[in-house]
């Protein structure tokens, strides 16, 4: 019983915090939708990779330094600890000026890149630009929030989380609806709301005099390689529907064009959050892993690892019920055409298929680097848009077009949990033999 309760503590406040994280998408979706309708809708789908990246690296550093943070204190190396604190705020801080630097400099030919030609890449632009100036505020919140989950304050990152997205919402009704500016009012409302989450985790480092830039310069090379280590996984994760999300629309936009863009725009929205769901079990699940992994209590590890699959699955079976329910209604919520919600309704049940699959994967990819299991990780991150791209490029033009799109993006995930389930017994052996 004690070992639920731990797990519950931890995984509860995670699943919301992700689940608030891919709702602050939807919310920009929602009023861009209303106001500017399917091209807005498509705008937001093409860009949103880009604000993604931004995303995806302050969750990689933040969960790579997190993963050594708990195993330093469980192993009762206080100092190691501190020290990887100030190398992740170091790579933290370096990673938002880079990344801030290359996206305007390269706005117009990494839209180009996604596909974005005429309205559509004039929109996007407007989008990224506002996203690149607050780079710094997202990958600071995302990069902090694990941090504190993993010093034991996973309310407190829930709460924090949940501020910036009232924010969002709030900021959203005012720039895009009262004062009509559009996709720049819907990316200037994201980033603002994220600078309320990095307000919040500023506060709680500061109280729990865990903010620390200090650091020998002797320590910084190994310390930082390890962190990327770790991090190129949880990096991964949260990039992975991202990456399926730019080779979807492009291959989308051969065969389908626009209007098929727009249909992957609200499923994506949508199935995303569910994706995220199974990221918060497994990231939340992750402190007491790698606590347990340092503290080499090695079945209580298994314990939690169960718990979470349980609840991997628990959720997908819940999620596809809703959405299977509520699928003539998805269009509707993003104010998309007639034309393009009766398609939804359509193909939203192929997506259903794959929603468990991705639990096992997702659950799984998030045990390994939370002992170290660094190398196969990165395999089963990465295997689902390499299967996804080679599908696509066989598929659709031999057995359907469109159609076959949209299951290669199910025969993809599958795959990868079939290889999910092969490879958890050969990290058990390496790491996990008691």
């Amino acid at each position: 019983m004690s070992e639920m309760k731990t797990f519950l503590k931890y995984v509860i406040p995670s699943v919301l915090s992700f689940a608030l994280s891919g709702i602050y998408a939807i919310v920009d979706g929602f009023f861009v939708g209303h106001s500017v309708g399917d091209i807005g809708l498509s705008a937001i789908n093409v860009a949103y990779p880009v604000s993604a990246v931004l995303q995806a690296a302050g969750t990689g550093i933040g969960i790579g330094g997190a993963v050594y943070y708990s195993i330093s204190m469980a192993e009762k190396k206080e100092e190691r600890a501190g020290n990887f604190t100030a190398v992740t705020l170091w790579m933290l801080i370096i990673c938002s000026v880079i990344l801030t630097v290359l996206t305007l400099g390269f706005n117009t030919p990494i839209l180009r890149l996604l596909g974005a030609e005429g309205e559509l890449l004039s929109l996007g632009a407007e989008y990224n630009t506002v996203i690149a100036l607050g780079a710094v505020l997202q990958i600071l919140s995302t990069g902090l929030v694990p941090f504190i989950r993993n010093h034991g304050g996973p309310l407190y990152a829930m709460i924090s989380m949940i501020a910036g997205f009232i924010t969002n919402v709030v900021l959203d009704y005012l720039f895009v609806w009262v004062f009509g500016q559009g996709l720049t009012g819907a990316a200037l409302a994201t980033i603002l709301g994220q600078g309320v989450t990095l307000l919040f985790a500023l506060a709680y480092f500061l109280r729990e005099k865990m903010f620390t830039l200090h650091i020998e310069i002797s320590k910084l090379r190994a310390l930082s390689k390890s962190v990327l280590k770790v991090g190129v996984s949880p990096f991964g994760l949260t990039m992975t529907p991202n990456i399926s999300l730019i080779i979807i629309n492009r291959f989308c936009i051969l065969y389908g064009g626009d209007q098929a863009v727009a249909v992957y725009a609200c499923i994506a929205y949508i199935i995303c959050i569910v994706y995220l769901l199974f990221q918060g079990v497994g990231d939340g699940s992750q402190p007491i892993i790698s606590r347990y992994y340092g503290e080499k209590s090695l079945n209580r590890l298994k314990s939690i690892r169960r718990l979470a699959y349980g609840c991997g699955i628990f959720l997908a079976v819940i999620s596809c019920v809703i959405l299977f329910a509520a699928r003539n209604h998805i269009g509707v919520l993003f104010g998309s055409s007639p034309e393009v919600n009766m398609e939804i309704a359509r193909i939203m049940p192929i997506f259903l298929i794959s929603v468990p699959f991705v639990a096992v994967t997702r659950v799984t990819t998030a045990s390994f680097y939370a002992v170290e299991e660094s190398t196969l990780s990165y395999v089963l991150t990465y295997i689902e848009p390499v299967l996804m791209l080679v599908l696509m490029l066989i598929l659709p033009p031999l057995f359907g077009g469109q159609i076959m799109v949209w299951w290669s993006t199910v025969i993809a995930r599958i795959l990868a949990a079939f290889l999910a389930v092969v490879l958890k017994p050969v990290v058990d052996r390496r790491k996990l033999a008691v």
